[in-house]
């Protein structure tokens, strides 16, 4: 990797309720390791429940509410997955819309598991390569994306993953992009 310090770097970190735990905390720990500061958003304030799967895991406190945050305040945004969080902020319009600003200006987004489900609600996916858990292929496909059964894929700031066993491919990318900017 060439230049991999996120050193005055501000990421968005968007969830809800059932985020799968792993995929939050361990690219935070990696991001805040490589220098940048974290800002966990999410549509209420307070605190936000985690999964281990299907078993409930830790909660997370919430930094902003998505009515506070602006996408211009950021330099890029990582979307965890979990099937509960992914699937309540791609019917949440102003999660939408604050994805999509990030899209628009061309900032990079990292999205792993079922983050991507988020990224088609906001227009992100078509002609793009990317991945994700197996059961988004078609819901990606039919959005236009070029899916690929991959650990990791780069396309156009847009990191996406598999799951939580591509963590370790996908916090090297995720801060590869971030660092680019």
């Amino acid at each position: 990797m060439a230049n991999t310090s996120l050193s005055g770097k501000t990421i968005a970190v968007l969830a809800t309720d059932g985020f799968e735990q792993v995929e939050l905390t361990t690219p935070v720990k990696a991001l805040k390791e490589a220098g940048a500061s974290i800002v966990i958003v999410a549509p209420e304030a307070g605190f936000i429940q985690g999964f281990n799967h299907h078993d409930k895991g830790d909660t997370t406190s919430v930094d902003q509410t998505l009515a506070d945050s602006d996408a211009s305040s950021f330099d890029g945004l990582l979307l965890p997955g979990g099937v509960i969080s992914p699937d309540a902020l791609r019917i949440d319009e102003k999660a939408i819309a604050f994805v999509r600003s990030f899209g628009e200006a061309g900032k990079p987004i990292a999205a792993i598991c079922h983050g991507p489900w988020t990224l088609i609600d906001a227009g992100l996916v078509d002609g793009k390569k990317l991945t994700s858990w197996p059961s988004l292929k078609t819901d990606l496909t039919n959005a236009g994306a070029n899916w690929v059964d991959e650990p990791v894929v780069s396309d156009g700031g847009l990191v996406t993953s598999r799951n939580p066993d591509d963590l370790p491919v996908f916090c090297d990318a995720a801060i590869e992009a971030f660092a680019k900017g």
